[in-house]
């Protein structure tokens, strides 16, 4: 049982009471949300709806726990066990980038947008599962070092790298812009990981003061020109 007091996956109403409230604080922020509103939200009366939760923030716990458990479930347990480490890494930020593009992600966003809420006991919790995925990907890029499979670079670096790029999608993607949800996901995949790609070996220098023949540029649509 996690500090927000309930088991885990317990009742679809409840599940459908967290949903409600994701949207509305997704919408309007946490201050910006009461009680009531959720209440009505539901088609519950707000004494009906402390029948399920005790206070505000015992609801921010709760669904930031689901969406850890959202997270887990569709990107750590697809992941884990890939016996490439690069590929484990590759498929991981794939994964992680659609979950929070995507609509059943308002509790991803939740974690992120609304992380300094929480206090005590249920921050604690939230903060301990948010480790484990950072211990993950310090492993697994421990691991392709070793393996050759990237350059030699810090594990701690790398991972926090990794998180920086993808838990800020929530800011500017939307999903009414000109990149899909896929094409930022393959895009920003094929950009990280070709930063750690493993040097090849490089053309042989020209004649004395001569530099070798830079190959031609390639026109680029600017990511940023309008709407992502």
């Amino acid at each position: 049982m996690s500090p927000t007091g309930r088991k885990d996956g317990e009742g679809e109403r409840y599940r459908a009471i967290l949903e409600t409230a994701a949207r509305l604080i997704c919408e309007r922020g946490y201050e910006g949300t009461s009680m009531q509103e959720v209440a009505a939200a539901c088609r519950m009366t707000k004494a009906g709806l402390y029948h399920h939760i005790q206070s505000k923030e015992q609801l921010l716990a709760a669904i930031m726990s689901f969406g850890m458990d959202m997270f887990e479930q569709q990107v750590l347990v697809q992941v884990r066990d890939m016996p490439d480490a690069l590929e484990r890494l590759r498929e991981c930020m794939r994964r992680n980038i659609l979950l929070v593009t995507r609509d059943l992600s308002k509790e991803v966003t939740i974690i992120l947008h609304e992380h300094a809420t929480l206090h005590g006991e249920a921050r604690d919790y939230i903060d301990g599962r948010k480790k484990r995925y950072v211990r993950f990907l310090e492993t697994s890029f421990a691991e392709a070092v070793r393996e050759g499979r990237i350059r030699a670079v810090d594990p701690t670096v790398a991972a926090f790298s990794f998180l920086g790029q993808v838990l800020w999608i929530y800011k500017w993607y939307r999903p009414d812009g000109r990149l899909t949800d896929e094409q930022i996901a393959d895009g920003m995949v094929d950009l990280f990981f070709g930063g750690l790609a493993v040097a090849e070996r490089q053309s042989a220098p020209g004649p004395r003061g001569q530099e070798p023949e830079a190959a031609p540029l390639t026109p680029v649509v600017p990511l940023f020109a309008g709407k992502p």
